[in-house]
């Protein structure tokens, strides 16, 4: 225990209604939490691996709990930050006032955990920091687009996901949103909570989507924001993600070329296409960075996008582009490795892994080649300046395991309200997902944020935090199509 800090109090008996006898053993389950931080607690969950079949094995759920910092407690709120592959208990331990305001920290014990294959529960394993550089970082011998460029990508892919067979105790077939989804109702029922309080970001939309699909009925107070459209296809989702960055990318370079430190000049047009030819020369010519690695236009892409994911970045785009102009790559892998979570040649966690495994399994493979022309033909005319360093070939045609998961439509017929925040400008998840997903569901409520950047709760939106604030603490439903400026 942390010196000064209080006992942890433990959590009410498990919630065990209406639960299938084989999975009474995980269900009743009474947890023990540890102190793990100054109003945190910390505990592991055990759960099937497989809930149609139980006898076939266990895994281990990393779970961390921020304490209702006021009297009046309403339950449990589980939380999902997206990816997937990113950790839950890392986003409440690290980032607890970042993730929820504090009215709702007051009412609610707020719930991260690491969704199974990820972080600090049983875990996806692959490739070790040496191995995990090469297949990030390395360029391809061959020319972009050339049948030996596809071949070289393709081994390599298939070589990732014969690492990840070999190195994950068997655990991939089971790594699916449906049985994450699975989890989060033990995690409910053994935090002795009769409903599912959830905000999930991002993926964690999806993954909360899912929830109410199988379990209508205990759904409570569900927000999310920054909605996936569960019904469409893999490649839908990157073609509309794809012209989704090329927006952002838009509106940071309008904002750029109003600043004295921008290195771009001319209209919007213009700019975008000089920002083509430094792509362009970059995928000619990789620069050296000082540790060894090479900036090519895939990773140099990377650190482009990555800003785009919130505004108050943008400033760091620009220096990064500037120092790529004159031929440095140092900014360019700061920011990329930001997004693989590397730090010093050293992978923080496991999140590549994860998403590489649970997208492979969600997404059903059946798009036709007419399908892929299509797309890449929308990229080129829409988003050309993206276009180049967004096709190639499918990673996922070279897993280890045929997917499991469907596209289709979530109605979770029966469900409280839900509540689905969207934002106009998002690059990540385009706002036009928010607006399906919040039609789908027979519940559903949108929520619009007008701006840029990635999800709108707790950014400084005063409209859309009371909306979902409102709901979390009080129950108030927002007016469906509420739009906040």
């Amino acid at each position: 225990m942390i010196p000064g800090d209080s006992p942890a109090p433990e959590t009410a008996g498990p919630d065990t209604s209406g639960v299938d006898p084989a999975l009474l053993p995980y269900y009743s389950q009474t947890l023990t939490w540890d102190s793990c931080g100054a109003g945190f607690d910390c505990t592991t969950v055990i759960a099937p691996l497989d809930y149609a079949d139980p006898a076939q094995g266990e895994i281990e759920l990393a779970v961390a709990r921020h304490r209702a910092t006021g009297d009046s407690r309403i339950g449990s709120l589980l939380v999902n930050p997206g990816g997937p592959g990113a950790s839950g208990a890392g986003f409440v331990l690290d980032s607890v006032d970042y993730a929820i305001g504090a009215p709702v920290q007051a009412a609610y014990d707020v719930i991260g955990f690491d969704p199974r294959g990820v972080g600090e529960s049983t875990a996806v394993r692959c490739y070790d920091a040496s191995e995990m550089d090469a297949y990030l970082f390395d360029i391809p011998a061959d020319p972009r687009g050339s049948a030996g460029w596809t071949d070289e990508l393709d081994a390599a892919s298939r070589a990732f996901a014969e690492a990840c067979e070999s190195n994950s105790d068997g655990i991939l077939p089971y790594i699916t949103t449906e049985n994450s989804a699975r989890d989060m109702d033990l995690l409910r029922a053994v935090l002795g909570d009769e409903q599912l309080h959830y905000l999930g970001f991002s993926y964690g939309t999806f993954l909360g989507a899912t929830y109410a699909k199988l379990f209508p009925e205990r759904v409570g107070r569900l927000v999310l924001d920054g909605a996936i459209d569960p019904s469409v296809s893999g490649l839908e989702v990157s073609t509309t993600q794809g012209l989704g960055f090329e927006s952002a990318l838009r509106a940071y370079m309008a904002d750029c070329l109003e600043r004295d430190d921008c290195p771009f000049t001319g209209t919007v047009d213009d700019a975008m296409g000089d920002l083509a030819t430094l792509l362009a020369s970059v995928d000619r010519r990789p620069i050296p960075a000082a540790d060894g690695r090479m900036l090519g236009a895939d990773t140099l892409m990377t650190a482009i996008i990555t800003p785009l994911y919130a505004e108050d970045n943008w400033p760091a785009l620009t220096a990064m582009l500037a120092e790529v102009m004159q031929g440095g790559a140092e900014y360019a892998f700061f920011i990329a490795d930001i997004y693989f979570n590397r730090e010093d040649g050293v992978y923080l966690d496991n999140q590549t892994e994860a998403f590489r495994a649970y997208n492979c399994m969600d997404y059903p493979a059946d798009e036709t080649q007419a399908d892929i022309d299509a797309a890449y033909a929308l990229l080129d005319a829409q988003a050309p300046t993206i276009a180049p360093y967004w096709k190639g070939p499918d990673p996922c045609a070279q897993w280890v395991y045929p997917p499991t998961g469907v596209r289709e439509k979530i109605t979770a017929d029966g469900a409280a309200p839900i509540v689905v925040v969207g934002t106009t400008n998002d690059p990540a998840t385009p706002y036009e997902w928010s607006v399906s997903l919040a039609e789908q569901l027979s519940s559903g409520v949108l929520v619009s944020r007008f701006g840029e950047g990635h999800t709108g709760y707790n950014k400084g939106n005063v409209c859309v935090d009371d909306a979902v604030e409102s709901y979390l603490l009080d129950g108030v439903v927002p007016v469906d199509g509420l739009e906040c400026r």
